[in-house]
């Protein structure tokens, strides 16, 4: 990306293979499948390993998260967060930036 512009105007969706929960609070639990060969095996023998592994996300997360839906751009997020945390989320557009960044490329729980 060379501009800001280009940034701000780019849009995510979430992955469909990302499976998640959301609380009656709004916080959004993701689900980790945990299927590994190493961790089926321990299952089949009685070790009590859950299918699941569950990541809690916090309120700006979940926020950011439950508003990628493959229509808001960076930008229109972004005014969503200032409407609902206002000062509190400032830094916001770098903030936002970094968490989009991590969930895209390190989790790939959204994509572009």
């Amino acid at each position: 990306m060379n501009t800001n512009e280009e940034v701000l105007n780019i849009v995510f969706k979430k992955n469909t293979n990302v499976e998640f929960e959301v609380s009656s609070d709004g916080v959004v639990t993701i689900l980790e499948k945990q299927d590994h060969k190493i961790q089926r095996f321990f299952r089949k023998i009685g070790f009590k390993i859950p299918l699941y592994k569950k990541l809690s996300l916090d309120k700006f997360g979940s926020f950011v998260f439950i508003n990628v839906d493959g229509k808001n751009t960076v930008e229109a997020i972004g005014e969503l967060v200032e409407e609902e945390f206002g000062e509190e989320s400032h830094p916001l557009y770098e903030r936002l930036l970094l968490f989009l960044n991590y969930i895209d490329v390190e989790c790939s729980y959204i994509e572009q």
